[in-house]
């Protein structure tokens, strides 16, 4: 690899890894504010998340200048097609942590339900996910973005869960159909980081393995051996 090109590279590198951390630390202040319904918290989310698309925009210019200018091939070119996947990926899980931030505000301007809405164990997980699978990018660790996809499922089962249990909520509670709406929603962006950050392992396996596989195109005893 010519040194310039390396060096190009290491770069982009180095800025993804900046915005995954940024992006990261938006999810952890998104899960603290649904634990505590601080709406102050949650504006400060919304207030700041220039600074997620300024970065993300400045990935993406920086692995179109390194495309147009050294022409890449084989691993490196499969490298760069994989982060500006990637880089919008974390892009689309801080906007996700916006949107749970505008359900936050939503929700404080009310009287809280006493209601038995736990959504610790699934941020948790859904947080877990992502962090797995920037560690996954970082080290290039199959094993470990395999297991984000076999996580996925887990949070999709919570999310239709928290579903069920608002739909019978919200009968009994008509007055309370905006707020319990806030919550579902609250849920769905959840179970969305799950998505993405599931997303972003699909494109660590693609990096490592140059095989795609997006939209089910794995089974889980395909996963590799520990």
């Amino acid at each position: 690899m010519p040194k310039r090109l390396q060096r190009d590279i290491e770069k982009i590198k180095k800025m993804v890894l900046s915005l995954g951390a940024m992006v990261e630390e938006r999810i952890r202040m998104a899960i603290k504010a649904i634990e505590t319904w601080d709406a102050g918290l949650a504006e400060e989310i919304i207030r700041r998340d220039y600074e997620i698309d300024e970065l993300e925009i400045e990935v993406e210019e920086e692995c179109l200048k390194i495309l147009a200018l050294h022409q890449p091939v084989a691993v490196d070119l499969r490298f760069l097609i994989a982060t500006i996947k990637i880089n919008s990926e974390l892009e689309r899980i801080g906007d996700e942590a916006v949107n749970i931030a505008h359900r936050v505000t939503n929700i404080s301007k009310r009287r809280k339900l006493d209601l038995s809405f736990d959504f610790d164990i699934m941020a948790e997980k859904a947080a877990t996910m992502l962090r797995m699978s920037l560690d996954a990018l970082v080290n290039l660790d199959l094993d470990l973005a395999f297991k984000v996809l076999t996580l996925d499922d887990e949070v999709d089962q919570m999310h239709r869960e928290t579903y069920d249990r608002i739909k019978e909520v919200m009968a009994r509670n008509p007055d309370y159909v905006a707020y319990l709406i806030n919550l579902y929603t609250t849920s769905r962006h959840l179970e969305r980081v799950g998505d993405h950050s599931t997303n972003i392992a699909e494109e660590v396996i693609y990096l490592i393995e140059g095989e795609i596989v997006r939209h089910g195109r794995w089974e889980a005893t395909d996963e590799p051996k520990a």
